[in-house]
């Protein structure tokens, strides 16, 4: 847990609210956890608190008798941006919980207030500080362009708070590993990063895989077990493409992260479950929410926060470098001396449209690496799409020209993978099917043809 502050032997909590009674749990709680604590029952008061001595972590309230906890949250963002900040808003008003997020506390519990649910969010934000003195995740960003620079400053502020947090991004473009340095950089560094791709699960798996279920609850469960919710428990779990979650899967998840509870299939009562969600997709869920194929409830809430990671076309000066970087990583992997590009390589690599982002240059250097005779790779050994080809606009083509016969055999497969998904509504699994592949099979094609 973090350390005291300077000149003070015990870890100080300030504590905000005008309602006596909330003061005194709150204060008792604390003290058993072997805390100090502040109380003020005004944002003027509390202002005056921070002004005259350090805090480690502050509670407050949501209404006060001079303001607002969404005001004090912005004040500490200010002039004690090191401060994690909770607050505890009324039971069922989640409008506020989200304002309160997006305006920089690191969490919120509701009332009535569940003991458990406190001590473990105090936990959670007196850890934040740790990651200073932990050892730096080997995963990064790799790439000094202005796009990239500004998604790291992102993921460090996202890092300090227990927030939702949406990624977007093209297929390619790294967003699991955003979420996994977000959660490697936060004070749940210590817990399980449990990832999820949900459109690779079948609908009538997916309660059972993301709650669990207890023993006889189906014919097959011959024991008990956890789900994705109970395997993340203090970490993080990441929603891969929850774009594609059904309409009844969205409103179960809903109510676990609203609740903060889970209830196994086939069990009686729920669980309590500290977990962190990260949700990305390469789709536009706002667009979902506007054709009714994503609740808007739930776009709101793991909308709190969103990190855009930029796709490689907007970062074509750190080309050179990822391409050296991945170059050398595979090399590494694979035993071989690395080779260098040659000017050629690199101008091809830079004129490149990358619809694949760094997926597709990573899969392209291994190609190449495979392939190498010598040790130097040119712009040939990288069998890039001739440009004109890849930028050739559709109103210039003829409409049922067989040449070039990769774009002929692209154009007739994307034809045949959109007839499908209209008519199974996107459903993947069932388009899948009805093309007469395997579901991994389908995702690669979409990600090759740049379909979302």
């Amino acid at each position: 847990m973090k350390q005291p502050s300077a000149g003070h032997n015990k870890l100080t909590v300030l504590i905000v609210d005008d309602e006596a009674d909330i003061l005194e749990l709150l204060e008792l709680t604390l003290l058993r956890m072997g805390l100090e604590s502040k109380r003020a029952m005004k944002v003027a008061d509390a202002i005056a608190l921070l002004k005259s001595q350090p805090f480690d972590l502050c509670l407050t309230d949501m209404r006060l008798p001079d303001g607002t906890g969404i005001e004090l949250v912005q004040y500490i963002g200010q002039h004690h941006p090191e401060l994690p900040v909770a607050v505890i808003t009324a039971y069922g008003n989640t409008e506020n919980a989200v304002a309160a997020l997006k305006a920089g506390a690191f969490d919120y519990i509701p009332k009535p207030v569940s003991l458990e649910q406190l001590r473990a969010l105090v936990k959670s934000a007196l850890s934040v500080s740790e990651k200073d003195t932990q050892e730096t995740p080997q995963r990064t960003l790799l790439g000094n362009s202005p796009a990239i620079q500004l998604a790291r400053d992102m993921i460090d502020k996202l890092a300090r708070s227990q927030a939702p947090v949406y990624v977007t991004g093209e297929s390619g473009c790294g967003k699991e590993l955003a979420a996994r340095l977000i959660h490697e950089k936060s004070a749940r560094q210590a817990q399980p990063f449990v990832p999820v791709n949900c459109g690779a699960i079948p609908e009538n798996l997916m309660e059972s895989e993301f709650f669990g279920y207890k023993k006889g609850a189906f014919t097959g469960a011959d024991a008990d077990r956890d789900g994705f919710f109970q395997a993340a428990n203090g970490g993080t779990l990441f929603l891969d493409e929850v774009a594609d979650l059904p309409l009844s899967m969205q409103v179960k998840l809903l109510r676990t992260i609203q609740e903060k509870k889970v209830r196994k299939v086939g069990a009686t009562q729920e669980d309590p479950i500290d977990v962190r969600i990260i949700s990305a997709t390469h789709q536009a869920l706002s667009n979902l929410v506007e054709s009714g194929r994503f609740r808007q409830d739930l776009y709101y809430r793991l909308n709190v926060i969103e990190l855009k990671m930029p796709p490689l076309r907007e970062m074509r000066e750190d080309i050179p470098s990822i391409a050296q970087a991945l170059l050398e990583r595979l090399a590494k992997q694979s035993g071989a001396p690395v080779p260098a590009l040659s000017d050629d390589a690199i101008a091809g690599l830079r004129d490149y449209a990358f619809p694949g982002n760094v997926r597709e240059l990573e899969n392209i250097l291994e190609r190449a690496l495979a392939l190498c005779s010598g040790n130097k790779l040119g712009r040939d050994d990288l069998y890039l799409s001739l440009p004109d080809a890849a930028t050739l606009d559709d109103e210039t083509r003829e409409p049922d020209a067989k040449w070039p016969l990769q774009d002929y055999l692209d154009r007739v497969e994307r034809e045949a993978i959109m007839e499908a998904l209209e008519k199974t509504r996107y459903n993947k699994t069932a388009a899948a099917k009805l093309l007469g592949i395997t579901f991994r099979a389908l995702r690669y094609r979409l990600e090759r043809l740049g379909i979302e």
